[in-house]
């Protein structure tokens, strides 16, 4: 190698390494907070004291690494590659499944796949102390309470789960809990439903964690019937007839988009159009949709004489939530895993209703200290 020739490539070096700062400080951001299905850092303030200062270093730190120039273009790059090239996830949280599946494995999903960690006995008493607590509690009141643990992906699709991981079990701790709950008769179990659906439509996204809206509807049917036989005001649930099925082209969803593949890859979603125009309108936050993922949601059937419900939950009622709002005059949707009896006291509603994902049960522990005596 010629002297001329190393001092391009090392000339080229400092190039590719001086470019991205430079770009940056002149106001190229690469952050792609959509693409990326995350919260990108931001700007940290300028210091103003040595205390501030200190702190303002880790915090540019994070904010350079969001935000550097063509970063974006760079992790798009990467993620095309390991994925397109070598059918691989650029993302430890995902893993890649024939046919365009996406699975997501953090957050305690691989092993809600695998069933490798079952509740021990002290953990079940520990959440049917819960269960049964905020049961009771409700019941002492008139209201009625349900629980219901929405499936992951892998327990509707696990043919299509890679076969690298394999299950320790067949007994999961859905089945643990619904088990040690069965007495109490609160239990809406959405499973047996979603896994008869599947064999005539998808009813989860292939490029995200969750159902898509027909598995949404076919979990809000089971859950509407499982709470008139409480409250049988309740109106029934609404059949499919009373909706136009469609497909719709949409950008790749949250799973694609940890691995930087959010604007490469796209899903097909399966759409319920709904025939006649909805009656619930939004009260909190106003001008947002139901779906949104804020932590309080509240919807009104205006002069409705129906029950009135409190949800507890999590992304996966989202979906259902605009099929689940047409049945009460006001529902006040709640992100959280727990029971709250003072957000059921300002409501009094007629309903209370439960839900939590499977994956998250892998390490969330109830408060049952937390939820008054009857």
């Amino acid at each position: 190698m010629t002297r001329w020739t190393q001092c391009l490539l090392v000339c080229g070096f400092v190039l590719a390494l001086a470019v991205p700062p430079v770009a940056t400080l002149s106001g190229v951001d690469g952050a792609d907070p959509v693409g990326e299905n995350r919260t990108v850092a931001p700007s940290p303030p300028a210091p103003t004291s040595w205390a501030s200062a200190v702190a303002f270093l880790p915090a540019f730190d994070l904010w350079f690494s969001d935000h550097f120039a063509f970063r974006d273009t760079l992790v798009r790059a990467y993620g095309r590659s390991r994925y397109l090239w070598l059918g691989m996830s650029s993302s430890s949280g995902v893993v890649t499944a024939r046919d365009g599946w996406l699975f997501y494995v953090d957050d305690g999903g691989l092993d809600n796949f695998t069933n490798a960690k079952p509740f021990s006995e002290a953990e079940l008493v520990t959440w049917r102390s819960a269960v049964k607590r905020a049961h009771d509690w409700c019941a002492a009141r008139g209201i009625t309470y349900m629980f219901m643990v929405a499936p992951d992906k892998t327990e509707i699709y696990p043919e299509l789960f890679p076969r690298t991981a394999r299950r320790v079990s067949s007994v999961s701790r859905t089945d643990q809990l619904y088990t040690a709950l069965s007495d109490l008769g609160v239990v809406i179990d959405v499973r047996p439903s979603l896994l008869r659906e599947k064999s005539t439509v998808r009813v989860f996204e292939k490029t995200d964690s969750h159902w898509n809206p027909r598995g949404a509807f076919v979990a809000y049917q089971h859950v509407i019937k499982a709470l008139r036989t409480r409250t049988p005001t309740i109106p029934p649930a609404a059949t499919l007839a009373e909706f136009e099925p469609g497909v719709r082209r949409v950008p790749s969803m949250d799973l694609a988009g940890m691995m930087g593949l959010k604007r490469v890859l796209g899903e097909e979603q399966l759409v319920l159009r709904r025939k006649q125009a909805r009656r619930y309108v939004m009260r909190e936050p106003i001008g947002n949709i139901v779906e949104a993922g804020e932590g309080r949601i509240v919807t009104e059937i205006p002069g409705s004489t129906l029950p009135s419900a409190v949800v507890f939950r999590d992304s996966f009622t989202a979906a259902m939530a605009p099929f689940l709002s047409e049945h009460f005059r006001r529902v006040v949707y709640l992100w959280r895993n727990d029971f709250a009896a003072d957000e059921v006291l300002a409501e009094h509603p007629d309903v209370v209703l439960q839900e939590i994902v499977s994956r998250h049960i892998q390490y969330y522990e109830p408060s049952p200290e937390l939820i008054p005596v009857p």
